[in-house]
């Protein structure tokens, strides 16, 4: 009995961990609901150092993950090729983000939820990367060829699929964001690393993200 007080504990501390701050209700719904939210730049110290807050999980079946769902997407249409972005990047910390499938015919957009990538393999791709977030910076990057990802969508559903390649590469890009990682950042912790260098791009002319 005792441990089932324990179970229902933790699980409504989890649930209640889920919820959206008013703080995150009022920016998700700021202005008009249907268009863009703003993204936020390294440039701007409140800006910068949300983008380097670690993300939370969100519930998926909150309405106001729906609104924060589509706005990301619309976000996402208002750049100049952009191909992937993360909640931090319009100043929500929780975990969602938007990748463009090269993987998929039609390479189409789509949302994730609470992504964990549970393995990635050893041999990496270089490749050049951007940041929506990061005005004028562009470099090469080392990115695992092939991940395990798991995630949920907007009925609460959870999947699991393998991805690589370039795909694979955005995948990793947005969740790091979810970690407070920015390219800028990583690139110093690169310096001293050593990599099988693999170039697999598919579309290295695409590197906002």
């Amino acid at each position: 009995m005792k441990k089932i007080s324990i179970l229902f504990i933790f699980f409504i501390g989890f649930i209640n961990a889920q919820k959206l701050t008013s703080n995150e209700i009022s920016l998700i719904n700021q202005g008009d609901i249907n268009s863009a939210l703003p993204i936020y730049q390294t440039t701007d110290a409140h800006q910068h150092k949300t983008l380097l807050n670690l993300s939370t999980e969100i519930d998926p079946l909150d309405k106001n993950t729906a609104i924060l769902v589509k706005r990301m997407e619309k976000s996402l249409l208002s750049t100049d090729g952009g191909v992937g972005i993360a909640a931090p990047q319009v100043g929500i910390n929780r975990k969602i983000i938007w990748v463009q499938r090269f993987d998929k015919a039609g390479e189409p957009l789509e949302y994730f939820i609470n992504p964990v990538i549970t393995w990635r393999s050893e041999l990496q791709n270089l490749g050049p990367e951007g940041d929506l977030s990061i005005p004028d910076f562009r470099d090469q990057f080392y990115r695992s060829k092939v991940i395990q990802l798991e995630y949920v969508d907007l009925k609460g559903q959870k999947f699991s699929e393998m991805v690589e390649g370039f795909t694979a590469v955005i995948f990793q890009h947005e969740i790091d964001h979810l970690f407070g990682i920015l390219i800028s950042d990583k690139k110093k912790k690169e310096e001293n690393d050593s990599y099988l260098k693999v170039d697999a791009f598919k579309k290295s002319g695409a590197v906002g993200r």
